[in-house]
């Protein structure tokens, strides 16, 4: 059974977000070549049986200002719960409410098209963002600077390093004037140096009010942004705590 004693200084406060009893199930992966009697004579029973929850019976809440640290395993559920977050996914059974605008860092490729160039992707999702073309024209510069690839501006995405591609993605949704940041393990690509620059833009957007939602397997990285932990096993919220008790709790779970 979950421990749900959340941490926060505004407790009298609305949530930005608000997740009731969310659940969400997908279908394995089965062979592409299937007998007819698999296809058809087994019916309802087969489907279900192929299916599996990724997440059950999720609940919590969060105000704003609020710094989040995702644990788990990986396939427990931290990144689908970040994007029921996002609202790129829907739950099918209790519900997700976010009651202000998100900025995700979930996938490198999240929301940028391959064979436009970066200068053209980066007025693209920014857009999509609700950036006016002014707004981005004037932003244009800064983005590119703190992205480190001023000689790669007219160069397709799809042409990009893993490195790069998290760069300018980074420089790009750490511009929006979004209050949650969404932050999955994405920044684990990027080298050292840029990723404590990184760190430290996260750092300035915490202290102007956001609110962050971080997944990372780092101790030292959620312990450096995060006073909340959800520790996340089987798909179930197991723990809603402070920081340091999540990362304990699924550390002594899983002999860490």
């Amino acid at each position: 059974m979950a421990t749900t004693e959340p941490v926060t200084t505004a407790r009298a406060t609305a949530p930005v977000i608000s997740v009731t009893g969310a659940g969400i199930r997908f279908k394995r992966n089965r062979r592409a070549s299937r007998s007819f009697k698999d296809l058809f004579g087994r019916g309802q029973r087969r489907r279900k049986a192929d299916e599996f929850w990724a997440l059950r019976d999720v609940s919590f809440d969060v105000r704003p200002g609020e710094a989040i640290g995702v644990v788990g395993r990986n396939g427990q559920g931290k990144s689908t719960l970040l994007k029921l977050v996002a609202q790129v996914m829907l739950p099918d059974e209790g519900r997700v409410h976010v009651g202000a605008g998100v900025a995700p860092l979930i996938e490198i490729t999240g929301g940028f098209v391959g064979d436009l160039t970066v200068r053209d992707n980066v007025y693209l999702t920014a857009g999509l963002h609700g950036m006016s073309r002014a707004e981005i024209r004037a932003a244009f510069d800064e983005i590119i600077a703190f992205a480190e690839i001023a000689d790669f501006v007219d160069t397709p995405y799809k042409h990009l390093s893993s490195g790069m591609k998290v760069r300018i993605a980074f420089a790009v949704i750490s511009r929006l004037d979004e209050p949650v940041i969404l932050v999955d393990e994405v920044l684990a690509v990027g080298d050292k140096k840029f990723r404590e620059k990184c760190y430290r833009r996260i750092e300035e957007l915490l202290a102007g009010g956001r609110t962050l939602f971080f997944v990372s397997h780092s101790d030292k990285d959620l312990r450096r942004f995060c006073d909340r932990g959800l520790y996340l096993d089987g798909g179930r919220l197991q723990f809603d705590g402070p920081i340091d008790e999540a990362l304990e709790r699924y550390n002594a779970d899983h002999g860490v």
